[in-house]
């Protein structure tokens, strides 16, 4: 039953074109209670006191909660828990929540929240990295303001620059994004039938979720459930905890439901951005165009709390040198707390910030060398049998090279539209921008479980932990199932994302569900099949060796007449057959001090080439084309493979051009801008599939990935249309229009 490499409508497709799902705000109950957050005004402050009699005394207040009334561990985080569910002593950035109200209507709990009085006392705040790694500047953290100091050396950086013919060094530096889902974040609580407390929420992890809250409240795991919603859109910013533990809290004390939804300037000040990074770096080539050494400094932003600050410090020194082979390796990397707001995981984890160095580097050693910008890349890319910066010997699946010769193919084909000499303050260029990406976490454990059962009514049904917000992993982890035991996919019931009938699959994220939950699914039908083999010898009165499992149906190996259909043996044996799975990808931990390591069991590879225009005058920039080669391993669903490519290299645009959150004034989309449909370019995707041996059908990965390369091509495109490199992220009007002037003035000086 052919299931994988096909096009099948998404299984949610009509109930999201019809309006039917229910998001955060949608969720129905007959009159919850409403919260509101108190939050502070003060980007470092610490608590006197909370007044809290005006607020109670408002009528329909029905709860009060501050950081006293949190039963078990008032700290949360991903990694590092260091953030509190409410601010207890202190607060450390513009947002922190303080207390929590809880009213018969919204209207209420706002009037409330304008009644609580906080007394703070000011401290000592400190908004820039440098300044924070200071001797002198103010801690925010008991532990001090340096979350992780990582390191990835290989070879002798210092020999590698004495033998390369050019060196290029350069700055670049990239602010915070917001993920700007569309979907504030928004959800529900209650006492379920069992007793248990019950959030229903938009997420990328139930499981993480409901760890927290259990922690947060004292309860057992099996006394807290999450249960995932539709989430309109994730890309990393639904991994942290936001509103969850507050529902939780409320139920916990209150015993009734209770609903609370995010105002969109509310979801600017307090969830997390993408982490901004000062990248200095340095390469060295020889005349021919190989890569000798390349040696990084990168200096990140956390924030107030750590979040996945850690893991974003360690992938970008991963990640630093790009789908490149590079000899000598020397990277730092470090990861600050300032009072900013946090930054946590976005779309990429570093590598898309990282991307934009390594590219802009790789164009300017093509530019000193007189070299093809297409031609040093592959004359320096990863291959089979390569050896990456962390020591790791790449053997299958290493796409690169073939990306590159098809965006090649489309620009020796001559396509690329020419400057227009009526139009002469109108400059065209184009780049190339590559990337490379370890699909999962980073040399850590990172595994996925599933369970397939099919009952003697007949029903096949699919359990799995995995988070769908929007990506489309319900349909490609059917697609998965449906192909592996040979039934047909509108036969298998998805059970997903809810903590109470699904064990844990690891979090959305690291582009990892694919490729993880995929072969842990497999798992799961693997161990199917033998328990249908076990109980059909019975049955069939056969040796189970002489049985093997084939289209949906057990079959004998020496009578070729003979078969059962699978949803047959458990109707004639009259119990659930079931098969649990369980995968984690082959890695070893990095070693601490040289990052030496294997972090990834796979990577994804890719590169764009963008065709952009340049209004000299305005400084404004149109990306007109984006060609996208993306190596997958193997599209299970071309189209979705499609659909993402199209997404990425929109929030790409938005990267590279316009998207830049400024603390204490961004509020609304007013002035956070993001690409528009008239923003888009024409998106032209190629799929690549190199086959992953390891992986589900041959699958990888492609959510991130297909972000990664559009702003490196859109940057080095806008550096060869006006002659002027740009170094700071985004590069909206003013500095486009700097850059042009700058060009300008070296060219009078001429």
């Amino acid at each position: 039953m052919k299931q994988v490499g096909i096009e099948i409508p998404k299984v949610d497709v009509i109930e999201k074109a019809l309006g039917e799902a229910k998001y955060g705000a949608d969720l129905p109950f007959r009159g919850p209670l409403h919260l509101k957050v108190l939050r502070s005004p003060k980007p470092h402050a610490k608590i006197v006191r909370i007044e809290m009699d005006e607020a109670l005394r408002v009528p329909g207040v029905e709860g009060v909660f501050t950081a006293k009334d949190i039963p078990g561990k008032n700290l949360v985080g991903t990694i590092n828990k260091d953030q509190p569910i409410l601010a207890s002593g202190r607060v450390r950035y513009i947002g922190d929540p303080v207390a929590l109200i809880a009213a018969k209507t919204e209207e209420v709990a706002e009037e409330a929240v304008k009644k609580l009085v906080v007394v703070y006392e000011d401290l000592p705040s400190v908004f820039h990295p440098e300044e924070a790694l200071q001797p002198y500047a103010p801690l925010i953290h008991e532990k001090g303001n340096l979350l992780l100091e990582f390191h990835v050396i290989k070879g002798d950086v210092q020999r590698g620059f004495k033998e390369a013919e050019v060196i290029v060094e350069e700055t670049y530096t990239t602010t915070w994004v917001d993920h700007a889902y569309l979907e504030p974040d928004a959800g529900i609580s209650y006492l379920d039938e069992e007793g248990r407390i019950t959030v229903v929420c938009p997420t990328q992890n139930v499981h993480y979720d409901q760890k927290e809250m259990a922690s947060a409240l004292s309860l057992p795991l099996d006394q807290v459930r999450v249960i995932q919603c539709a989430t309109g859109g994730g890309f990393g910013g639904r991994l942290d905890i936001t509103v969850q533990c507050l529902l939780a809290l409320a139920v916990f004390h209150l015993k009734k439901p209770v609903k609370i939804i995010y105002s969109r300037e509310e979801v600017f000040q307090v969830t997390s951005k993408r982490h901004p990074l000062r990248i200095r770096y340095k390469s060295g080539a020889k005349k021919d165009g190989t890569l000798t050494a390349v040696e990084v400094d990168i200096l990140g932003d956390t924030g107030a709390y750590a979040s996945y600050g850690a893991t974003v410090a360690i992938r970008s020194a991963v990640h630093a040198t790009g789908p490149y082979q590079v000899p000598n390796v020397k990277v730092r990397s470090r990861m600050v707390y300032t009072n900013n707001p946090w930054s946590g995981a976005m779309r990429g984890f570093g590598v898309p910030q990282m991307a934009f160095a390594h590219e802009s580097q790789m164009d300017l050693l093509a530019q000193a060398l007189k070299m093809d910008p297409i031609e040093i890349r592959l004359k320096n890319s990863l291959r089979v049998g390569s050896e990456t910066a962390t020591g790791q010997t790449l053997m299958a699946s290493v796409g690169i090279g073939e990306t590159l010769k098809k965006v090649k193919e489309w620009r020796d084909r001559g396509a690329i539209s020419k400057n227009d000499s009526k139009k002469p303050f109108i400059k065209k260029g184009i780049g190339i921008g590559s990337m490379w990406y370890g699909i999962g976490n980073t040399g850590i454990a990172n595994p996925s479980t599933a369970q397939m059962e099919i009952g003697p009514n007949g029903e096949i049904r699919l359990f799995t932990g995995v988070a769908d917000i929007g990506q489309g992993s319900d349909t490609i982890l059917l697609q998965i199932a449906s192909e592996g035991i040979g039934i047909s996919l509108k036969e298998i019931r998805l059970i997903r994302a809810d903590t109470a009938l699904t064990t844990d699959a690891g979090a959305t994220s690291a582009s990892r569900q694919t490729y993880i939950s995929g072969n842990a699914i497999l798992s799961a039908i693997k161990n199917l099949k033998q328990e249908a083999i076990k109980e059909a010898s019975q049955l069939l009165n056969l040796d189970e060796k002489d049985l093997f499992f084939e289209e949906g149906k057990v079959k004998s190996r020496t009578c070729l007449t003979t078969s059962i259909p699978i949803k047959e043996v458990a109707k004639r044996c009259g119990k659930i057959l079931k098969g649990e799975g369980r995968f984690d990808p082959e890695t070893t931990r990095l070693d601490p001090e040289t990052g030496q390591g294997a972090p990834y069991a796979t990577y994804a590879f890719a590169t764009h080439l963008a065709e952009v225009e340049v209004d000299t005058e305005t400084g404004k920039v149109k990306v007109n084309r984006v060609i996208a080669s993306h190596d997958v391993g193997k599209a299970i669903h071309p189209m979705n493979v499609i659909g993402q490519i199209m997404g990425g290299v929109a929030m790409g645009t938005g990267f590279a051009l316009m998207e830049e959150f400024v603390p204490g004034e961004t509020t609304s989309f007013v002035n956070y801008l993001i690409p528009t449909s008239k923003d888009i370019p024409e998106v032209i995707p190629i799929i690549v599939e190199e086959e992953e041996p390891t992986g589900p059908f041959g699958a990888k990965g492609v959510g991130e990935p297909a972000l990664i390369p559009s702003a490196p091509a859109i940057l080095n495109a806008i550096a060869d249309a006006i002659g002027q490199r740009i170094y700071h992220l985004p590069a909206n009007l003013e500095r486009v229009l700097e850059a042009v002037q700058k060009r300008q003035s070296i060219t009078n000086d001429q």
